[in-house]
């Protein structure tokens, strides 16, 4: 699967990202028209976990802090206290998702923000780019 984050793709992944040396998403596609099916741990500043999707449904969510949309295509999870996209995930082709948007802390408690022009943890911008991970996880931070 080839996974977009803002314009840089990385072709070939398993459908896992690991941000900061913890395994904070993991993207499977279920065929035409299903939203991809997505796991995803929702860290706060401090590292504790306020939200937790597996198989696209939330198994934790504090405070139901979190709303989540699904429709045939994506998947959007928000903050709608504050009115931020936490994550937006895109199905474009049988074989390819886009990460559009997204502010969320790592495990670290670093924020992680995606635009649809590139990436950013701490210090490291990702812009306009591919990269082939050989059938392994992308690894951001």
């Amino acid at each position: 699967m080839d996974i977009q984050i803002g314009q840089h793709v990385y072709r070939n992944t398993d459908g896992t990202i690991e941000i900061e040396g913890a395994l904070q998403i993991e993207i499977t596609l279920r065929g035409a028209g299903a939203p991809p099916q997505l796991n995803f741990a929702i860290f706060n500043a401090v590292g504790k976990i306020p939200g937790k999707l597996m198989s696209s449904n939330f198994t934790v969510n504090e405070g139901s802090a979190y709303s989540l949309s699904k429709s045939p295509t994506s998947i959007v999870i928000t903050h709608p206290e504050s009115g931020t996209e936490v994550l937006n995930i895109a199905v474009e082709s049988e074989n390819k998702v886009v990460i559009s948007k997204g502010n969320f802390h790592t495990l670290k408690g670093h924020t992680v923000t995606i635009t649809p022009e590139d990436w950013t943890i701490e210090k490291t911008t990702v812009t306009k780019g591919e990269t082939d991970m050989k059938g392994k996880g992308v690894s951001l931070g």
